[in-house]
This record gives C-alpha cells, sequence and structure tokens, in this order.
C-alpha cells in the first residue's frame, strides 16, 4: 500500500507539472538562477567579510540597499508592465522594451543625484563620502534599474532563460572583482558598491556574447508613444510594486540608522539568505503573470501549483534558518555570531507571509486591480516598517527581527484570506473572459 500511495502521488505531481509545462520550464531556469546566484552571493559575503571589518560591510549593505530602492522608484513599474504586455505584442516588443528602458535610467539616474546632493540632510553622508562614491552610486542606481527592466522583459517574453544567464555571470564577475580587492590594497564601503557595479555592467555584456545577442535584440528602437498609451497601466504597477518591495529593501539601511553598522553586517548575512530564498516564491508569482495570461483556463491550477510549492519551499528555508543561524554567521565570520547570538533565528519564517504576499500581488495583477491592491499593501508597508522601529526599540536586533516577522506573517494571512476568498468567486472563470481575445503563446 505504501509503494502503491507513493506511485500515485508520484503521477499526480508529474501530471500536475505537464500541465504547467511552460510556468515549470521558466520558473525553473529563474530559481537555477537564483540558487546559483544564492551560492556565489554566499561565497561572495564571506569573502568580503574575510577582507573588510564589519562596520564598512555594514556601511556597503546599507547603502546597497539605497541603491535597490532607487532602482525600484526609478523602475517606476515599467518592468512589470512589460512582464504582462509582451505576451500581448510580440511584434512591439523592442520598441517597448527600449522606451521602458530609457524612462526607468533617467528616472533613477535623477533620484540618484538629488540623493547624492542631499545626502547630508538624509544623514547618509557618512556612505556617499566623495566624488568616486557619488559617482560610482550614480551610475548603479542606474544600472540596477535598466536591470530591473530589462530582466522583466526576460520573462515577460517567457525567456527565463536570459534572465538565469545575466544573474550568474553577475555573480562571478563581481566575485572575481572582489578577489583582486586585496591586491590594490583598497578597503572602503566604495570598493564593495564598485565591484557591485561593475559586475553588473559586464554580466550585460557577457549575457549579450553567451546569448549572440539575445539582450540587444530584446531591445530596439524606443517607442515612447505606445508607453505612453500604457501610463495608466504603468502607474498602477508602480504604486503596487513600490508598497510591495519598497519597506524589505529599506530594512538594512533602517538596521544601520536604529542599531549600528556592525550589527547591519550580522544581520545582513541572514537577510541575504532570506532574500535569496524568497525569490523562488517571487518568480513562480511572478512567471504567472504571462502565463495565465497565455493560457487564463488554467489559471486557478496554476496558481495552486505555484503557491503550494512556494509554501512547502519557505517552510523548508525557514526551519533551516531556524536551526542553524548561528552557524551560518560563524562560517561568514565568527564575530558576527559573538554580535547578532540568536537574535535572528525567526527571519526565516517572514519567507510564508512574503509568499503569500507573492501570489495575492499576481492576483491583483492579472485582474487589473493594481491601484486598488496598492492600498492594502501600503497599508501593510507601514505596519512593517512601523514593527521593525518598534521592534529594535524595545528589544534590539531580535525585537526588529521578530517585529518584522509578525508584520510580515499578519499581512500574508490577511492578503490570503482575500485571494481565497476571491478564488471562492470565481476568479478563473472571470480570467478566462478577461483575456479570451489574448494572442496565443509564443516561446
Amino acid at each position: 500500500m505504501p509503494v502503491t500511495a507513493t506511485k500515485t502521488a508520484f503521477v499526480r505531481v508529474r501530471a500536475a507539472l505537464h500541465e504547467s509545462a511552460t510556468l515549470a520550464t521558466n520558473s525553473g531556469a529563474l530559481a537555477i538562477g537564483a540558487v546559483a546566484t544564492a551560492g556565489l552571493g554566499f561565497v561572495y559575503w564571506w569573502l568580503a567579510a574575510r577582507i573588510f571589518p564589519p562596520e564598512m560591510i555594514g556601511n556597503a549593505s546599507a547603502l546597497l540597499s539605497v541603491v535597490g530602492l532607487v532602482g525600484l522608484l526609478g523602475e517606476a513599474g515599467l518592468g512589470t508592465l512589460l512582464v504582462g504586455e509582451i505576451i500581448r505584442h510580440p511584434g512591439k516588443a523592442p520598441a517597448l522594451v527600449a522606451a521602458a528602458a530609457s524612462v526607468g535610467v533617467a528616472l533613477a539616474i535623477g533620484l540618484a543625484l538629488s540623493f547624492v546632493l542631499g545626502a547630508h540632510f538624509l544623514g547618509a553622508a557618512n556612505l556617499i563620502d566623495g566624488w568616486l562614491a557619488g559617482t560610482v552610486f550614480v551610475v548603479g542606481c542606474g544600472l540596477t534599474a535598466l536591470t530591473m527592466v530589462v530582466d522583466q522583459a526576460f520573462v515577460g517574453s517567457l525567456n527565463s532563460t536570459g534572465r538565469m544567464i545575466q544573474q550568474v555571470l553577475f555573480s562571478m564577475f563581481k566575485l572575481m572583482l572582489l578577489a583582486l580587492v586585496p591586491i590594490i590594497s583598497q578597503t572602503s564601503s566604495t570598493v564593495i558598491l564598485l565591484t557591485w557595479v561593475a559586475g553588473l555592467l559586464a554580466s550585460w555584456i557577457g549575457a549579450d556574447l553567451v546569448t549572440r545577442g539575445g539582450a540587444r535584440r530584446l531591445i530596439g528602437i524606443p517607442d515612447f508613444r505606445l508607453l505612453h498609451t500604457f501610463k495608466r497601466t504603468v502607474f498602477d504597477h508602480y504604486a503596487l510594486d513600490v508598497t510591495l518591495q519598497a519597506p524589505g529593501i529599506i530594512v538594512p539601511y533602517l538596521v544601520l540608522v536604529l542599531l549600528s553598522s556592525a550589527t547591519t553586517a550580522a544581520f545582513s548575512v541572514l537577510w541575504m539568505l532570506v532574500s535569496t530564498a524568497a525569490v523562488i516564491p517571487a518568480v513562480l508569482a511572478t512567471v504567472l503573470f504571462p502565463v495565465v495570461r497565455a493560457g487564463p483556463n488554467k489559471s486557478r491550477h496554476h496558481f495552486l501549483v505555484s503557491l503550494t510549492a512556494s509554501l512547502l519551499f519557505s517552510l523548508a528555508c525557514a526551519v533551516f534558518i531556524f536551526l542553524y543561524s548561528q552557524e551560518i554567521l560563524a562560517i561568514f565570520n565568527p564575530a558576527y555570531r559573538e554580535i547578532a547570538g540568536s537574535d535572528l533565528r525567526l527571519l526565516g519564517f517572514s519567507l510564508l507571509g512574503s509568499t503569500l504576499k507573492f501570489h495575492a500581488c499576481a492576483m491583483a495583477r492579472l485582474v487589473d486591480a493594481m491601484r486598488k491592491a496598492s492600498l492594502p499593501f501600503a497599508l501593510g508597508g507601514l505596519l512593517e516598517l512601523g514593527f521593525v522601529v518598534a521592534g529594535a526599540k524595545i528589544g534590539g536586533l531580535e525585537g526588529l527581527v521578530v517585529g518584522w516577522t509578525i508584520a510580515v506573517s499578519i499581512e500574508g494571512i490577511c492578503v490570503c484570506l482575500i485571494w481565497v476568498f476571491a478564488a471562492n468567486l470565481g476568479i478563473s472563470t472571470n480570467l478566462s473572459h478577461k483575456f479570451a481575445a489574448a494572442p496565443p503563446l509564443q516561446i
């Protein structure tokens, strides 16, 4: 009987994956890229911990979080727009991608310059302390926005292999550049940022070579008029993207402000692992967008497969971090274990709430309810940041982690209830009707 039950379960899982072949293929490519990036990122920060003191690692982590936030604000929902629209306008994709990338980079550079000029007023003068640091920061923000837009274009065209290649090359190049740091005898947070930015630039050149011009073919002559026709949709995606992602991007910087740079260094190690693990449920939810639009009659099945796999993966990661958080910190630097102790062990459980948030977000995009969904996500973001600040004030690093985990869990449960309610109303039927005129799937 156990053998028969196992065989039956295996057959059912195989049949479910076969029905979601496009979802599995593209999610698989993104997952491979995420795993490779995680492994190489682990080595990168381990090496950085051996080269730089904790204070510099903490400053660099905070600075990179600001780069990520500026990149997100500059991306302005344009990348997410491409995920849903490329599949519906395949002939106009290069022009649309080029226009979106141009606008995203311009916005990011403008915001980065504003941040640099106002660094003293924002209390960030210790992070950007010279013209070289400022220049690298601005270029990094522009490249980050470009990467966000073009990576999403790869996903929207259901060619996630291109994004996977770029991610892996980026991780490899920045690691190689970091390995050269002891030779030049320069140790500062700016050097870490420089390896990041140079690695990002080199990764796009390398990705284009590996894919034999695949990155260049994705971008054509900008069609700003076509992009302008999506202005309302872009704004809706933008509002949802910022409210969903901004709190998580800001957290490392808040740790620096509320606690210390050394604490930020220890925190960033496990935060990196949690953020990398969150990529898996995030990409599964993201790939749902073009997949369901291409085949809306199977939307309920795709959602159940994606959500179940994501929750199981998140739970496994949470348990692993709970059991081995101190050992992980010690691998990077014994000082990190002394700084953080067991205060970070609950951080992995925030993945469960994040998984629910990602899938509720995907549902909102599919029914074009981004603007309505952005309000509860904005309230949830304020709840997260409020709990982080309150937790840090009350219980230091452990209080901050507990506050973040509780807030994300509360938000995740709430949006999960909304998702279940929408599903019970027959959301798959609505999707089938809404996207009945969608063009056939093109890979």
